[in-house]
């Protein structure tokens, strides 16, 4: 028996259903379309996994992240990070996390699953390890949701100082067709201008007449209102 899954569902709203599934664009031809959700928000989801993640273990995480609804893959991504984070002098547990998370990208398929989960995994796994790996998953990932991991993991980086690879792996993704990815990009070029504006600047200005103006309008959104108009025109 599952007790992590059925503690889950005892918070299932069918009133909130409609109006998550319109947020997450589930409709057909959308980016989200055919996931399913029992109108459960992410801070009950939250409280369930800080109750609940000691006592889950990796097959009760096996199958909650291949349920079809989509707050129990996110309650299984988030009780994973739980057990990563408690793992600190473990790195073989943590490794396993790792491991578990890559395995199951095709169950990480929507932009808040993406985004709440890896930078405090494999961000934080790789802060001191080798990146080749997202540079992989941004250049060749086989969804748009392993392309944005590897962008929106190095968050991570950017929070202790290294703006680095965000700005490398930017220019891998400065042309790809999708919305979801220049927010992304954008979003993450923003928060490495917050460390350092001119480095920022010196970064967008062979680029900005070219690159999608989504990404720039996100990149520029804190930057003084002289450089945004500068950028913007």
């Amino acid at each position: 028996m599952n007790i992590f899954f059925d503690e889950i569902n005892k918070h299932a709203d069918p009133t909130q259903v409609e109006g998550l599934m319109r947020f997450f664009k589930t409709g057909p031809g959308q980016y989200g379309y055919g996931d399913k959700f029992l109108g459960i928000k992410v801070p009950v989801t939250r409280g369930v996994v800080k109750e609940c993640w000691s006592k889950v273990s990796f097959d009760n995480l096996e199958e909650c992240i291949t349920n079809e609804y989509h707050e129990v893959r996110l309650a299984a991504l988030l009780t994973l990070i739980e057990i990563f984070s408690h793992a600190k002098k473990n790195p073989e547990l943590q490794k396993q996390c790792v491991d578990f998370y890559l395995s199951h990208t095709d169950r990480i398929n929507n932009w808040d699953l993406v985004d709440l989960s890896c930078y405090p995994l494999l961000g934080m796994w790789l802060l001191d390890k080798d990146r080749a790996l997202l540079y992989d998953l941004a250049r060749s990932g086989k969804t748009m949701w392993e392309q944005r991991i590897g962008m929106v993991s190095t968050m991570q980086f950017i929070r202790h100082g290294q703006t680095a690879d965000t700005y490398a792996i930017a220019e891998i993704l400065i042309n790809h067709k999708h919305d979801l990815i220049h927010k992304a990009v954008g979003w993450l070029l923003r928060e490495a201008g917050k460390r350092n504006t001119a480095e920022l600047k010196a970064w967008l200005e062979p680029r900005y007449k070219t690159m999608p103006r989504t990404m720039l309008r996100y990149a520029i959104e804190k930057l003084p209102e002289s450089d945004r108009q500068h950028f913007i025109k």
